[in-house]
């Protein structure tokens, strides 16, 4: 061969043999399936460990979430032996500091309110009971720094007692019968006071203090009598006539 004459030159690719790609897919699939699998399972498990009441606050949870709650901290759903509640971050109840002050607001807020719904109640039985139609007159209610004052005062002829008597009249006993069968449902004492207009009376050593006194004495029994435990009545007392009626 001529060595002038030039070889050509002849480049060949060469492909390698080899397996086709089958692809990952099918691996992620089952990775898929095996995590659903395993939270599948481990609902099954922690529904079998809740109770009924948790049961329904789950599915309430799932068909309306907007209006369900799962009450922080509550023992909603128990994990492990012995209700441990490892699943539940434990939200403490807010701590709410009152001082002496805003306590005995409190306190008194509460009293009057159930003053007022006592007065309430007893206007209501004077003014819808028959037994009180012709007394309802006679009967004043109102609420003052110290509790509910049930005043019955005289009307014309209709004493609660006659002149210079510490006896009640029939009406009366009615009145305070009917005012113990609402009084002894509550928890509050009671002061019975007596009182006397200011007409001069003295029998020896007898006089307005001494019959006040007495027909204190005598409302008292008759509230007992309707009813009244003996140990509700705190105190009885005799004015005379130095607080008349306002």
């Amino acid at each position: 061969m001529d060595e002038g004459q030039k070889r050509p030159i002849i480049v060949k690719k060469v492909k390698k043999g080899g397996h086709d790609f089958h692809g990952g897919s099918w691996k992620v699939a089952f990775a898929d399936f095996a995590t659903a699998m395993m939270a599948f399972f481990l609902l099954l498990w922690l529904m079998g460990n809740a109770s009924d009441e948790q049961k329904q606050a789950i599915s309430g949870y799932f068909i309306d979430p907007a209006g369900s709650t799962l009450t922080p901290g509550a023992n909603n759903v128990p994990i492990g032996e012995g209700g441990a509640n490892t699943g539940v971050i434990q939200m403490p109840a807010p701590e709410i500091k009152l001082d002496d002050s805003s306590v005995e607001e409190l306190a008194e807020e509460n009293e009057r309110k159930r003053l007022e719904a006592l007065k309430l109640q007893l206007e209501q039985m004077v003014d819808t009971t028959a037994a009180f139609s012709e007394y309802r007159d006679q009967i004043l209610l109102d609420i003052t720094p110290e509790g509910l004052r049930i005043q019955i005062v005289d009307k014309d002829k209709r004493p609660m007692f006659d002149s210079g008597s510490s006896e009640l009249k029939i009406y009366s006993r009615r009145i305070l019968f009917g005012l113990a069968d609402v009084l002894k449902q509550v928890p509050n004492s009671l002061s019975i006071t007596g009182h006397t207009d200011a007409t001069p009376f003295d029998l020896g050593n007898y006089g307005n203090w001494e019959l006040s006194s007495d027909r204190a004495n005598a409302a008292r029994r008759a509230l007992i009598r309707g009813g009244i435990p003996a140990n509700k009545v705190a105190r009885v007392e005799g004015f005379a006539d130095s607080v008349l009626f306002d």
